[in-house]
C-alpha cells in the first residue's frame, strides 16, 4: 500500500471563487461551503481565503494582516511601522479557537497610511512604498510576516483544511463582493502558515493549483526588480509577476495572460498580422516570465478577478454564472455547493483568461 510521502497527487489543491458583478456584498459562508466537497484535494497543510470589500470603513488605508512568532517580533514591527505610517487602527484579528487549527501565531491587523513626508523624501508613490515595506519586513524582520497588504480587502490563511480555516477566522461574519479560496496539497515544500494560499501583495492575491517547473527562471528574473522570493513555495512568484506586469509595467490583464501562459510560436504564427505582432512583442520582451508546468490560478484584485489555466490545460477549472454572480472552482461540485441553480457551465481552454469586472463605482 502506498502511504503519504510515497505517492504524489498530480491534481491536488482546490481553488474556488465567487464574485458579484454588481458589487453586492455577501457573507464568507458561501465560499466556505465550496471547500468540503473538495476536501481530498488538500492534506491539511494549508488553507485560506481572500475577501474583497470587507473594510469599507477603512477603505482609504492599507490593511496589513501580520503573523508574529512572539511579542518581541510584534514590538519591533510596530516600531518600524510607526516611523513611516499613520496607524489608524490596530487590533487582533478575531478568531474562533478550534482543535483542528494548532500552533496559532499572534495574528493582528493594522490599518495604515504612509506619511506624505516619507513619500516625498523618497519620491515614491504609496503602492511602491508599501511593497518595499512588506518585502523589508518579510525578509529582514525575524518572526514577522505580512500576509496581506491591500485596501478594503484581506487574506486569511493557516495550516489546516480550508473549511476549518474559514471557521477559525469567523469568515461568515464578514461581507464582501468577491471571495477566493484555496485548499493546499504541497508536494515539494513544507506546510506552514505563511506558505498557505492566497499569496497577496497590495490588493493582488493568487490562489494556485499546480507546480511551476520554470520557478527558478521566474524567480531570478523577478528578483532583479526588487522582489524577494523567500516563502518556500512557487506560488509566491506568480503574485510578484502579476504586480510587476500590471502595476509597474502597465500591462492589461489579457497581456498578462499572454506573458505567463504565452501561446506556442506555431500558434502565434497563425494569427493575423496585428495580433501576431503584439504576441511576438510580449514573448520577446518578457521571456523569463513565461510560467511553464501545470497550473490553474485565480488572480484577485480590487474590482474583479482573472482565472487562467496553463496553455495545455493540465489542471481543471470550471466556470458558471447565475444572475450577477460568477463562480469558479476546480470542480463543478464546489460551484453547486455555492449555488445549486448556477448555469452556463463552461470549461475555459488552456491559456484563455476568464476576466470578470465589477461595475465601476460599486466596490
Amino acid at each position: 500500500m502506498k502511504i503519504e510521502g510515497q505517492v504524489r497527487i498530480p491534481s491536488g489543491c482546490a481553488i474556488a471563487a465567487a464574485v458579484s458583478r454588481d458589487g453586492e456584498r455577501f457573507s464568507g459562508e458561501r465560499i466556505i461551503r465550496s471547500m468540503p466537497c473538495m476536501h481530498d484535494r488538500s492534506n491539511g497543510l494549508g488553507g485560506g481565503f481572500a475577501a474583497y470589500g470587507i473594510y469599507p470603513e477603512y477603505k482609504e488605508q492599507y490593511a496589513f494582516h501580520i503573523f508574529f512568532d512572539n511579542d518581541n517580533a510584534r514590538s519591533e514591527c510596530e516600531s518600524l511601522l510607526s516611523k513611516s505610517f499613520e496607524i489608524v487602527r490596530d487590533e487582533f484579528i478575531p478568531i474562533r479557537k478550534i482543535p483542528e487549527i494548532k500552533d496559532v501565531p499572534i495574528i493582528r491587523r493594522y490599518f495604515v497610511s504612509p506619511f506624505k513626508s516619507v513619500l516625498s523624501r523618497l519620491q515614491l508613490d504609496e503602492d511602491e512604498y508599501v511593497v518595499r515595506t512588506v518585502m523589508d519586513i518579510n525578509t529582514n524582520l525575524s518572526g514577522a510576516y505580512v500576509f496581506s497588504s491591500g485596501k478594503n480587502m484581506g487574506a486569511f490563511k493557516a495550516v489546516g483544511y480550508p473549511e476549518d480555516v474559514g471557521r477559525f477566522y469567523r469568515l461568515e461574519e464578514y461581507q464582501g463582493y468577491m471571495w477566493t479560496a484555496h485548499g493546499r496539497y504541497p508536494t515539494n515544500t513544507p506546510g506552514w502558515w505563511g506558505g498557505a494560499h492566497p499569496f497577496g501583495l497590495l490588493d493582488y492575491t493568487i490562489v494556485h493549483n499546480g507546480e511551476i517547473s520554470s520557478y527558478d527562471a521566474n524567480r531570478r528574473c523577478i528578483e532583479m526588480y526588487g522582489y524577494k522570493c523567500s516563502l518556500q513555495t512557487d506560488t509566491e512568484v506568480i503574485t510578484y509577476i502579476a504586480d510587476y506586469l500590471l502595476r509597474r509595467k502597465g500591462l492589461t490583464l489579457g497581456e498578462l495572460a499572454s506573458v505567463i501562459a504565452a501561446p506556442f510560436w506555431s500558434t502565434i504564427d497563425s494569427k493575423e498580422p496585428k495580433v501576431k505582432a503584439e504576441l511576438t512583442y510580449l514573448r520577446k520582451t518578457f521571456p523569463s516570465l513565461l510560467i511553464t508546468g501545470p497550473f490553474s490560478i485565480v488572480l484577485g484584485f480590487n474590482g474583479g478577478l482573472m482565472a487562467l489555466n496553463d496553455r495545455l490545460k493540465l489542471r481543471s477549472m470550471v466556470v458558471a454564472e447565475k444572475d450577477d454572480m460568477v463562480y469558479i472552482a476546480s470542480e463543478e461540485a464546489a460551484i453547486r455547493a455555492m449555488e445549486s441553480a448556477a448555469g452556463r457551465i463552461y470549461y475555459p481552454a488552456g491559456g484563455e483568461p476568464v476576466i470578470v469586472k465589477v461595475k465601476e463605482g460599486r466596490y
